[in-house]
């Protein structure tokens, strides 16, 4: 049986945090950063089901969410997920850019969820997607961890 390759995405990549600070920064409402998000999660290739699998599959978020990763030659981790939610997969591009790449080190070293803070997003998210954003920040810490 052939295991399907990680997806690959331009976060962390092509599209940079000072990339995202620039788009973020340039919203002057909360309307448009929610746009921004939704184009956001329009560049976030879909996960072929085929890794869709239950053990990268996030409890605990309102939406389907899986996260899952691959520690690459060079020793950093490259992640990979999706959302069967628009927002949450948007959110999830702008997590992925702030990981993607990162020893498990430097990964446990930093706030995944402090890009969110810096493009103004953190205090104007629900709940329930605060909930689900800390839940896959505990999950990318949990891996740093265990590859350290």
């Amino acid at each position: 049986m052939n295991n399907p390759q990680p997806t690959q995405h331009p976060f962390g990549t092509l599209i940079t945090t000072e990339d995202l600070a620039q788009q973020f920064n340039a919203c002057r409402s909360w309307e448009e950063r929610y746009r921004q998000i939704i184009l956001l999660a329009k560049q976030l290739p879909v996960l072929p089901e085929a890794l869709k699998q239950d053990q990268i599959a996030l409890s605990g978020c309102e939406n389907q969410v899986w996260l899952g990763y691959q520690r690459r030659d060079d020793g950093t981790l490259h992640f990979y997920g999706d959302s069967d939610g628009r927002i949450v997969r948007g959110l999830l591009a702008i997590l992925l850019t702030a990981v993607e790449g990162k020893t498990p080190e430097d990964l446990g070293q930093q706030d995944p969820l402090a890009l969110f803070e810096q493009l103004g997003l953190r205090a104007q998210l629900s709940a329930s997607r605060a909930s689900g954003l800390s839940a896959l920040a505990t999950r990318i810490h949990d891996i740093a961890a265990q590859k350290r």
